[in-house]
């Protein structure tokens, strides 16, 4: 961080990225759009950065024409319809595409944009592929910016369900039984495939890309006439496919459960919040196009439960290696021994003020604009960790 920068009377420089090429990308236009309208604007100055879902990068000019007035507009057309639609995503592939210029001096430089457009740190709004899994964090960690979020390993791992299930199996937390297949082995033989996943799981089961999020590409499959067309579903997001045992059975859905965590090395856990669906089970349809889906915070649990899913949040984001923030989510059985099942990580989960992230921390006690300057703050604070190792050999 240049010295000027780090003078109390100056702002630090923010850049908001959102957009992105993931089946995400307009989740990405409302989270962002939030947190440009509720950012302490005394304590920031901040320049939007946007992404085509060609991967073209648009200068803050165009960025910010994008989502100024527009806001309002794409999260009403998203809520209500089809996503792609939106007319925050037709701008967004209109835009003319340009590139971010990393320095090695711990800034980054809008290409096209004044030397004013120096950023002292990124807080990439940015959901799914290659946003949310290591990519643009490896940018970041060469160019020496400062990031919200995890890093390189723990945006990965949190993203990549069959890795992440690994993670905390080897934490001793407990996860649902579940296969993973690759893609190729699903398309070379079928009836293996199927056997495989039979042979482990009893039916219901969740069919999930490895690498996706906002629940797109995840299918409930009930038998083994619905298990094809759900392994072809997942195929086309991914190479690795994830099939997990349905907690609950086939007549009882489980509970969904949903903790934040905030914080580096000392995270910390919100009050826990419960997800009621308005469709059998929490996917992309439900979580933001459909009205049914009810949030219940604090969830309806006891004191021995809630103390258990919130030391549960912590511990898998440790076993990921995580930090700023992190959105863990649950399962727990309708009935009998109620047992509760650790089921992912979300490095970036949606951000909007409506959000169950920001919803959580605001029922434990911190706002949506102090939750934003507390993620800055931790983005600097890691990168002041960092900034002590040694990359060469000392002679």
């Amino acid at each position: 961080m240049s010295e000027n920068r780090n003078e109390m009377t100056k702002k630090l420089r923010v850049g908001i990225l959102f957009g992105g090429r993931s089946g995400e990308h307009e989740v990405s236009l409302l989270s962002a759009a939030s947190i440009l309208e509720a950012i302490d604007r005394e304590k920031f100055d901040v320049v939007p950065i946007g992404i085509t879902k060609e991967g073209h990068w648009l200068a803050a000019a165009d960025a910010h024409d994008l989502l100024e007035g527009k806001a309002g507009a794409v999260a009403q057309r998203l809520r209500a319809g089809d996503p792609n639609a939106t007319p925050g995503a037709k701008l967004l592939e209109e835009g003319i595409p340009t590139l971010m210029a990393p320095e090695p001096s711990g800034h980054a430089l809008v290409a096209g944009a004044p030397p004013a457009a120096m950023l002292d740190v990124v807080f990439p709004v940015l959901h799914g592929t290659f946003g949310e899994d290591g990519t643009i964090q490896g940018l970041f960690e060469l160019a020496g910016i400062a990031y919200v979020g995890a890093g390189v390993l723990g945006s990965s791992a949190g993203m990549d369900k069959d890795v992440m299930k690994r993670l905390f199996a080897n934490a001793k937390l407990p996860i649902v039984k579940h296969v993973t297949l690759l893609r190729a082995e699903w398309e070379k033989s079928p009836r293996k495939a199927v056997a495989q996943v039979e042979a482990t799981l009893k039916y219901p089961v969740f069919v999930k890309p490895a690498n996706l999020g906002s629940s797109v590409g995840i299918s409930k499959a009930h038998n083994r006439k619905e298990l094809g067309p759900a392994l072809d579903l997942a195929a086309k997001y991914d190479r690795k496919l994830v099939v997990e045992a349905g907690v609950g059975g086939k007549k009882k859905r489980a509970r969904e459960l949903e903790v934040g965590v905030l914080g580096n090395d000392d995270p910390k856990a919100s009050v826990v919040g419960e997800i009621i669906p308005g469709k059998e089970f929490y996917d992309y349809e439900a979580k933001y196009l459909s009205e049914g889906s009810i949030p219940v915070i604090p969830a309806p649990l006891t004191k021995a439960q809630t103390k258990q899913i919130r030391e549960m949040a912590v511990a898998a984001f440790k076993a990921c290696d995580l930090s700023g923030l992190a959105r863990v989510d649950f399962l727990m059985e309708p009935d009998g021994k109620r047992r509760i099942f650790l089921n992912e990580v979300n490095t970036m989960p949606g951000f909007t003020q409506i959000s169950m992230y920001p919803k959580l921390w605001e029922a434990t006690g911190i706002g949506y604009k102090d939750l934003i300057t507390r993620l800055i703050e931790l983005a600097l604070e890691r990168y002041a960790e960092k900034s002590r190792n040694t990359y060469s050999r000392e002679e």
